[in-house]
């Protein structure tokens, strides 16, 4: 496995901790030790991230930085479980997860979900430990400074968790209720957010036919043909061009007139597309239970 550099701009973007801060607490508190490449250009690596994200939480909750320098490593994790265990707020188990993911901890992640999901319940688990905690660990996946293993053993755990949460719901949907056509657009591949739709709509007694990742168009004119659809959703996250995107959503409008088609994820929010009537945008999962209930 190839060694995990990060910048320090990475490990501002991770812990929350501004890049002079990092500095000031190297020189004064010999906190962490960078090392340098062959070219001589600073860089950290995963047990220095650990670190940093617990000093974080520990300064987040009134440790004085020249309290926590004298420290052990055993004691800092001590701490940062007992701020866990008592207060149980969002950014402390945002950073536990990054801490569990550099790691490959099960157990800790799994430990980390669990007390979120009995504190907040799984709905806004998702909404405001997982989605912000993927936001802020994805723009450096992209970029390569988080290894694609790290990444591959987030979602499958996360995933999990999905699907019992889908298959745990308790209120069928009646015989009038509305369906919903729920899939990935061909080369898609990023399910997470897909799979939390479905379980809102689930949740709302809504008939949902899930399709899943990359589905071909034909597949999806296919069902539409055969079964009573009343609206679809899809989910955009990086899988498109700025030239197929517009062309692939005019299709859907065009292939579906009589459709409602919600649209939604990273690609559909950051581009300026005009959108067909029948072509609604979704900006979070807030948003989709708004219109829900309207």
């Amino acid at each position: 496995m190839n060694i995990i550099r990060y910048s320090i701009n990475d490990l501002e973007k991770l812990t929350g901790i501004k890049a002079h801060t990092i500095r000031m607490w190297e020189k004064r508190y010999d906190i962490i030790s960078p090392q340098r490449t062959q070219t001589n250009i600073r860089y950290y690596d995963n047990e220095d991230l650990r670190k940093l994200l617990n000093i974080s939480t520990l300064n987040k909750h009134g440790h004085k930085i020249s309290k926590i320098a004298r420290m052990n490593e055993k004691t800092i994790r001590e701490k940062v479980m007992d701020i866990n265990g008592a207060n149980g707020d969002h950014d402390v188990m945002i950073n536990n997860l990054i801490v569990a993911m550099i790691s490959f901890s099960e157990e800790s992640f799994e430990h980390i979900l669990n007390s979120a999901i009995l504190k907040f319940g799984f709905e806004q688990t998702v909404i405001k430990v997982l989605y912000p905690f993927l936001e802020k660990i994805g723009v450096l996946w992209q970029v390569g400074s988080i290894n694609p293993a790290q990444e591959h053993f987030i979602v499958h755990l996360i995933r999990q968790k999905m699907i019992i949460a889908i298959d745990g719901q308790q209120k069928p949907p009646s015989e009038s209720s509305k369906s919903f056509l729920l899939f990935l657009p061909e080369q898609e591949f990023h399910e997470l957010g897909l799979l939390f739709y479905s379980f809102i709509l689930k949740k709302n007694g809504y008939h949902v036919i899930y399709l899943g990742q990359s589905v071909p168009f034909c597949d999806i004119e296919e069902v539409v043909r055969v079964r009573n659809i009343d609206f679809l959703l899809t989910y955009f996250v990086a899988s498109m061009n700025k030239q197929e995107l517009p062309e692939y959503i005019q299709n859907l409008s065009t292939s579906f007139p009589d459709k409602k088609i919600f649209i939604t994820g990273q690609q559909v929010r950051d581009e300026t597309i005009k959108l067909p009537d029948n072509i609604i945008l979704v900006k979070n999962a807030e948003e989709l239970k708004e219109l829900l209930n309207s």
